[in-house]
């Protein structure tokens, strides 16, 4: 039998591995390379000599173990299937799973053939190694941006000192910015609402001068003026104690923010008035062991509705409850921004007035307002309120609440549509 020589059209790498190492016609690798190099058999195998994919004649028996090596070889074989046998490593990115293409003949070749087909096959199989190692990393970038769409994140850095900004597709979506196009750090601050900014940078450089990680919610506005919330996590990469880039994930939580303020909002409000309820007061009442809030709170205002009992009692719960929000409404009409109108009872009202308030204009103002009627049912009722306010002065949520309590029991013993200031004895 002749050896069959080398084929004069020796395809390109590109040409015998693409796509994936299937051509065109459909042929597959092994046949296409057996049919090339003129060799009877040619396959796949791991070490310990466990075949995964086979063409052609029968695999040879008996292989020598050095013939399994990290470099390609070629030998004389003892079997009459198989007298020619040509092995080369096929890289891998798992060093623990080693495979190695053979190809087998029943005749031998000349050195200088056997050394040309095996520079050939290796520079073969090296660059179809290659290829699917470049269709891995694309299929894996797929996969990430897929999974980081879906999940409305992006992945971005930022070189230090230079500050060059590196985004993913899922970043530039997340700002409405054309993917790909250029954008300076500072054009990316200026879409951060002012707060989220100041905190953000606080953060940054305290990340950037420690060289650690940190991670919160900021609020952004898009390219095109749309108000979203992101969760930012980053960390600092170093060399020798100096920070050289920072990098992370940034990811759309609006709707998250959006759900969480809605419940919030449900476990702070009274679901018929629409006020701060009693468990919302009673919080920032007893913030009043803070600093912060010792310094804001300027008084603590109580109001009893005065004929709420007979409106409910005789026009039925209905109007009683339209009574309620009427009421509600009111009160809010009096106060200044920044103070908490809430519902702490069934006809009873709190309002904690800011430090800059004037809760003595506040307590006239509300008797003035339920002076005139409120309809209900089509008739006018007179309803009426009395008040009792305590100014803070330095007192703990129970004794200002306490204080006001007092005070409002005296405007009911003034015959009731009237208000009194806590005053100590």
């Amino acid at each position: 039998m002749l050896v069959q020589p080398l084929s004069d059209n020796w395809p390109s790498a590109e040409q015998l591995t693409a796509p994936l190492g299937k051509l065109s016609s459909g042929q597959g690798f092994l046949p296409r390379l057996r049919q090339l190099t003129g060799m009877a058999g040619a396959g796949f195998v791991t070490a310990g000599m466990r075949w995964l994919e086979v063409d052609g004649a029968t695999p040879p028996t008996g292989i020598a173990d050095g013939l399994l090596c990290a470099a390609g070889r070629t030998a004389l074989n003892d079997d009459p299937i198989a007298c020619f046998v040509l092995a080369v490593p096929v890289p891998g990115i798992d060093p623990a799973k080693l495979s190695w293409l053979l190809l087998w003949d029943r005749q031998a070749r000349p050195d200088a053939q056997a050394n040309l087909l095996l520079a050939r096959v290796t520079e073969l199989v090296s660059h179809a190694a290659m290829g699917r190692r470049r269709a891995a990393e694309l299929h894996r970038r797929y996969l990430i941006e897929r999974a980081s769409a879906t999940a409305r994140i992006g992945i971005w850095s930022c070189s230090l000192p230079d500050e060059e900004l590196s985004w993913s597709d899922g970043v530039y979506d997340l700002f409405e910015l054309p993917r790909g196009s250029a954008v300076s750090r500072l054009q990316a601050l200026q879409m951060y609402a002012p707060h989220s900014r100041r905190r953000m940078q606080a953060l940054r450089a305290h990340a950037i001068r420690t060289l650690g990680d940190f991670n919160f919610d900021a609020e952004i506005i898009t390219a095109k003026g749309k108000h979203r919330w992101m969760r930012i996590t980053a960390t600092v990469d170093g060399v020798a104690g100096r920070a050289h880039r920072i990098f992370g994930m940034k990811q759309d939580v609006t709707e998250e923010r959006l759900l969480a303020d809605q419940t919030r909002r449900m476990a702070e409000t009274d679901s018929l008035t629409g006020l701060a309820n009693r468990s919302l007061f009673q919080a920032r009442l007893d913030d009043l062991g803070s600093d912060n809030q010792t310094a804001s709170v300027g008084a603590l205002i109580l109001v009893d509705l005065d004929r709420f009992k007979w409106i409910n009692d005789t026009l039925g719960h209905a109007q009683g409850d339209a009574c309620l929000i009427e009421a509600g409404r009111r009160l809010v009409a009096c106060c200044p921004p920044g103070s908490l109108v809430a519902r702490i009872g069934g006809d009873e009202f709190a309002i904690i007035t800011s430090r800059r308030a004037e809760p003595e204009s506040i307590c006239a103002s509300i008797v003035d307002a339920f002076c005139e009627p409120f309809t209900l049912g089509g008739q006018p009722h007179r309803i009426g309120a009395s008040i009792g306010m305590a100014r803070h002065t330095g007192q703990d949520a129970e004794a200002i609440y306490r204080n006001a309590d007092t005070a409002l029991y005296q405007a009911k013993s003034a015959g009731r549509g009237t208000w009194r200031l806590y005053q100590a004895a």
